[in-house]
């Protein structure tokens, strides 16, 4: 067989090596726990307390602003829970990654629509926005089909409208592709996680602007200026820290590499296929996403013949343990329900190459084929 064709690092990417060698002492000579107060967790706490300051640097926010969380998705509940503390009313979009809809619709809050594109309706956030709204969550990159968000046009709102309000942004999909630091002046809260720009899993960050009140998720050790207690991941901090800055480092010269070999997936797969919907312009998105769908398709036998040509890709979020469902981001687009059912998702990172990309198209092709044909034989049979 030959060597797996990976596409779904919006799912998760590789870590860098860099990532890698930074975590490895962290495991053996330099283990202590960075609570303590002896040499060795002085040492601990030394590489926490530098991490945090690479992370504020790339992201453009103060050290203190920095807290370290264990993953994107508690970042994106540690705002939205924390910020209602008090009361009020949380607001996102439709489109959201369950872990800030998720919330929000169990704290019985307000969801705005999309356009046929997953950017925010800006005429429905107004429509929503009000004195008792205590934080607004606006995705920086959608998850599922990369469509960038106009968070400068969504702080004015917030600011003006619902002046008292927290504005957070999960942008766990945006530090491969967009300055982070043109994005923290616009926000008070940001979430990401660090398994998808080539950190480990299992440790993110959320950044607090000073000043805003935030109450904390978890309680009991007073670590992070007691707004994130818990024993800290010295190693996926560290770490989390080093695959952050080669990002920042390398993403200009990724988005223009990475854009040309998405252009060339999809461009592979329109020319030789009909019936195939590129859902979003490729001017609104981020450079590594290639979401289209298939008519007379269903995702899942498509993943499954990818699948058993080791091309890896995915119908939707990766965050549903394997379940297939319909897309709810595809639904508040208003995406017709036969093309949604033929979604696939394939995202590039740091490892993607050309021929990642000419194996994939080939495999691809294949496989709608395949399905497509079975299809006109079963309605043969079906019509006899």
């Amino acid at each position: 067989m030959p060597a797996p064709t990976y596409l779904d690092h919006a799912a998760t990417t590789p870590m860098r090596a860099q990532a890698i060698a930074a975590m490895l002492p962290f495991f053996d000579e330099r283990f202590a726990n960075p609570s303590g107060s002896h040499r060795f967790a002085r040492d601990a706490r030394r590489a926490v307390d530098e991490a945090r300051d690479r992370v504020a640097a790339a992201l453009g926010v103060l050290p203190g602003e920095v807290v370290f969380t264990g993953c994107g998705t508690e970042s994106d509940n540690a705002a939205i829970v924390g910020a209602l503390a008090n009361g009020g009313t949380a607001v996102c979009t439709a489109a959201e990654h369950h872990a800030v809809l998720h919330v929000v619709e169990h704290l019985d809050g307000r969801l705005v629509g999309v356009d046929g594109w997953g950017r925010v309706d800006l005429d429905d956030l107004a429509a929503a926005l009000g004195p008792d709204v205590a934080i607004v969550s606006v995705m920086a990159v959608n998850n599922e089909v990369g469509t960038i968000n106009d968070l400068a046009a969504v702080s004015r709102l917030v600011r003006e409208r619902a002046p008292l309000a927290l504005l957070h942004t999960d942008a766990v999909q945006a530090a491969c592709w967009l300055d982070l630091r043109a994005i923290t002046p616009l926000v008070d809260l940001m979430s990401l996680s660090a398994h998808k720009f080539g950190g480990p899993k299992g440790v993110g960050v959320l950044t607090v602007r000073d000043g805003a009140r935030l109450a904390p998720l978890i309680m009991g050790g007073g670590q992070e200026r007691e707004r994130r207690s818990g024993t800290h991941n010295v190693a996926g901090i560290v770490a989390l820290a080093e695959a952050l800055c080669i990002t920042d480092a390398d993403r200009d010269r990724e988005n223009e590499r990475l854009g040309a070999l998405r252009d060339r997936l999809v461009d592979g797969i329109t020319s030789q296929l009909d019936g195939v919907l590129e859902t979003v312009p490729r001017e609104l998105k981020i450079a590594g996403s290639a979401h289209v769908c298939f008519s007379g398709v269903e995702s899942e036998a498509l993943l499954y013949l990818l699948d058993e040509a080791e091309v890896c890709a995915s119908a939707a979020s990766s965050c549903a343990s394997g379940a297939m469902e319909q897309s709810h981001v595809l639904t508040a687009m208003g995406v017709d329900a036969e093309w949604a059912q033929g979604a696939l998702r394939m995202s590039l990172g740091h490892t993607s190459s050309r021929a990642d990309i000419d194996r994939a198209v080939d495999v691809l092709v294949d496989a709608v084929t395949t399905l497509r044909r079975a299809q006109v034989r079963r309605r043969g049979v079906g019509s006899t």
